[in-house]
C-alpha cells in the first residue's frame, strides 16, 4: 500500500492557491508533469465534481475522477484508471486552510498498485516516494512561480 502526505505552507491567499490546485490545466506547467487535459467536465463547474482529467508524468498515465469540490478549501479524487498498471485507490484531497500570511495545504493519496507480490514490494513504495516527491514540488512551484502571483 502506498500512503502519501504533504504538508507545506505557502505565502499565497488561499483563492489563488486553490485556483492553481484545481485547474487541470495548470499541471502540465508543474515540473514531473508531462502532459494534462480534461476529458469531461465538472457538474457545477468546468474542474468540480464529477469533473475527469488525465494525466502523465513519466511512463505513468493517471484518469483522476474529482468527487469533492468545496472551493476554497477543499478537493477530493479518485483515480479511477492508470498505466502502465492497474492501482486500486481509496482517496486523494487536498486540504487548504487559510492562515496569517498565507495557505497551509494538506495533500494526501492512499491505494495501492493492483500487482500481486511486485506491487507491494516494490511498486507502492515507488509511487509513494515519487508521488510524495511530485506533490511536494508543485507545491514548490506554486509558491516560487512569479506569473502565479499576477493572476
Amino acid at each position: 500500500m502506498f500512503d502519501i502526505r504533504v504538508e507545506r505552507f505557502l505565502a499565497r491567499d488561499i483563492e489563488t492557491v486553490f485556483g492553481v490546485l484545481s485547474d487541470h490545466g495548470n499541471y502540465q506547467r508543474f515540473p514531473g508533469v508531462e502532459f494534462s487535459e480534461l476529458l469531461e467536465t465538472g457538474a457545477n463547474e468546468k474542474n468540480g465534481t464529477g469533473a475527469l482529467r488525465r494525466v502523465g508524468s513519466g511512463p505513468l498515465v493517471l484518469d483522476e475522477r474529482i468527487t469533492g469540490f468545496d472551493r476554497p478549501g477543499f478537493l477530493s479524487y479518485r483515480i479511477e484508471s492508470a498505466r502502465p498498471f492497474p492501482m486500486q485507490h481509496e482517496f486523494g484531497e487536498i486540504r487548504l486552510l487559510e492562515e496569517s500570511g498565507g495557505t497551509r495545504v494538506v495533500w494526501a493519496s492512499r491505494g495501492h498498485v493492483g500487482l500481486p507480490l511486485l506491487g507491494n514490494l516494490v511498486l507502492d513504495r515507488l509511487i509513494e516516494k515519487r508521488g510524495g516527491g511530485l506533490f511536494d514540488g508543485i507545491l514548490k512551484f506554486i509558491e516560487q512561480d512569479i506569473r502565479i502571483a499576477a493572476r
